[in-house]
């Protein structure tokens, strides 16, 4: 059965195999459609209209969602390596428990967008467009953010862990239970950022010009005039 017939007059897709289908073309924009529990391992639907689409436990990877208008999409559960959003619209898009490794977002539109509770390791957002994405709970080791703006935030357990952060903008973020070991942080604006609930690793003489301007706690103070031979008494 090819993908016109899986779709036809659906707007609920439930446990369908959708692996490797160019979906594109039969996704007519009448929605909003909701996946669930399906398996859409490699398949096309960039360019789709998916506005306040939603995929719920579905597999996506290597899915390829560039050009989609996502706008108003709820991801959540599932997900898989590679998936790809490069000039995605996605304003108000919500990803919940989504399995982000690897996924590229760049010059993809991510306004208001929520991440929470998500595996975004090695994940692509440089060069994304918008303003508002957020993180809660989200892992982002080696993730590539740079350029970034995420000021006026408040980060609550997330893994920046060896991230390129170069160039990010965090201007009065809070930082809650997050961690920062061996992230890049070259030309990083920290100003007014609280980073007193985060786990910065080492800082080197390079770091610690990037933190110019941010609030760090008494211990963290310690600890970095400790690794330069000094003790705070």
């Amino acid at each position: 059965m090819d993908a016109a017939q899986l779709l036809a007059g659906q707007r609920e897709i439930h446990g369908v195999d959708l692996a490797g289908l160019s979906l594109g073309d039969h996704l007519t924009g009448d929605g909003p459609y909701v996946f669930r529990e399906c398996d859409l391992t490699g398949a096309d639907l960039a360019g789709a209209s998916l506005v306040e689409a939603s995929f719920e436990k579905c597999v996506l990877e290597g899915a390829d969602f560039r050009r989609a208008d996502l706008d108003g999409a709820r991801f959540s559960g599932g997900g898989g390596a590679g998936l790809r959003f490069a000039n995605a619209e996605l304003v108000d898009a919500t990803f919940t428990d989504v399995d982000l490794s690897g996924a590229r977002f760049e010059l993809a539109l991510l306004t208001d967008v929520t991440f929470t509770g998500c595996r975004m390791i090695g994940a692509v957002l440089s060069a994304c467009r918008g303003t508002g994405y957020r993180f809660d709970g989200s892992n982002l080791a080696l993730a590539d953010l740079t350029g970034c703006s995420l000021r006026d935030l408040h980060l609550r357990g997330v893994r920046f862990d060896d991230a390129n952060l170069s160039g990010c903008d965090f201007t009065k973020t809070v930082f809650e239970d997050c961690r920062m070991i061996g992230a890049r942080i070259v030309e990083t604006v920290f100003t007014k950022a609280d980073l007193r609930g985060a786990d910065l690793g080492e800082v080197d003489d390079t770091r610690l010009r990037s933190l110019r301007g941010a609030v760090v706690s008494p211990t963290q103070a310690a600890l970095i005039l400790a690794a330069r031979g000094l003790t705070v008494n």
